[in-house]
């Protein structure tokens, strides 16, 4: 018997796209499937859209919040109704490939904790012109370390489950409210990093990752976007900040190396203070070794010839 997937879509005012989305989520070509869609109290006319296809298909099961919850209690209210094995985040404004369940399904064997495929970027709704990413030389299992290395050292790896599956037991354990970090930010309301921490605490618990090369995943990079709205390093350095809490408690061996990188960060996004984001102590919770940290920045100044001082406020 084929495994019930729950095709979860948050959404929140994307009356023009949303039918669109659906649309994508009903025509998979693996038949056992519900899409449970909830509505993050839409303020246009989304909920009507959303009403209309689960009126003509049983398999959309849809629900409205009274209020406006935030981006990941939204999230996880679609975790909550889900009743399948296997669990496909589509976020509101993303498509996928009708045969993206009956793709990535086979990989899921027991020792892989989640399968990606290749992705487009579109704009200007044309999702097979837009430039493609995350893709490996080959279809296969993969040694979970090597996804972990690619996130950690800012490679060609995706961050989003826009473009995967994983057992629902996984997102009910991994997809956090909330990550804890010393600056107080509010993962639960900017919602950049929770999504990154489900694919890193997966891979650390299972020996493989799947991976399918064909693009078969298509991420609408538009204004309305959380990835596209988030300017200044925003998006980058939260996910930094994200990674901080998992090195340090799942992988301390790293822990030097990424502050290494988070350094580099700072220098480059003059912006960071806005976050409450001053040096690389701010991203670890117990103190951090910066001599790594200074031998690069040495090479970087005699690389780039910049000023003796010019990194000195970065260790005040």
């Amino acid at each position: 018997m084929t495994p019930l997937v729950s095709i979860l879509i948050p959404v929140y005012n994307r009356e023009n796209i949303i039918a669109e989305t659906l649309e994508s989520a009903l025509a998979q070509t693996h038949d056992n499937i519900e899409v449970i869609v909830v509505d993050n109290a839409s303020t246009d006319d989304t909920w009507r859209v959303i009403q209309a296809f689960a009126e003509k298909d049983d398999r959309v099961l849809a629900f409205r919040n009274e209020v406006n919850l935030g981006p990941v209690r939204n999230w996880l209210l679609c975790v909550e109704r889900a009743r399948g094995e296997i669990g496909k985040i589509l976020w509101s404004d993303d498509l996928i490939a009708k045969d993206f369940l009956e793709k990535t399904l086979p990989l899921l064997r027991s020792d892989v904790g989640f399968v990606y495929t290749g992705v487009k970027i579109f704009t200007d709704d044309k999702p097979d012109c837009g430039t493609t990413h995350y893709q490996m030389q080959d279809t296969g299992i993969y040694d979970s370390v090597d996804y972990i290395n690619k996130i950690l050292s800012d490679l060609d790896a995706p961050f989003s489950p826009g473009c995967a599956i994983f057992r629902m037991n996984d997102i009910r354990k991994n997809l956090w409210l909330d990550i804890p970090n010393k600056i107080k930010s509010d993962f639960s309301m900017h919602a950049i990093g929770n999504d990154l921490m489900l694919f890193l605490l997966t891979a650390s618990n299972y020996k493989f990752f799947g991976h399918v090369t064909e693009p078969l995943a298509f991420f609408r990079a538009h204004g309305g976007s959380i990835s596209t709205s988030s300017t200044n390093g925003k998006l980058l350095l939260h996910y930094a900040l994200a990674k901080a809490h998992f090195v340090e408690n799942f992988l301390p061996a790293e822990k030097n190396n990424l502050a290494a990188r988070i350094q580099v960060m700072l220098w480059k996004y003059k912006d960071s203070t806005v976050y409450n984001m001053h040096s690389v102590s701010d991203f670890f919770s117990t103190n951090v070794s910066v001599s790594k940290i200074k031998i690069f920045i040495r090479i970087l100044k005699k690389i780039l010839r910049l000023p003796i001082n010019y990194f000195n406020k970065f260790f005040n």
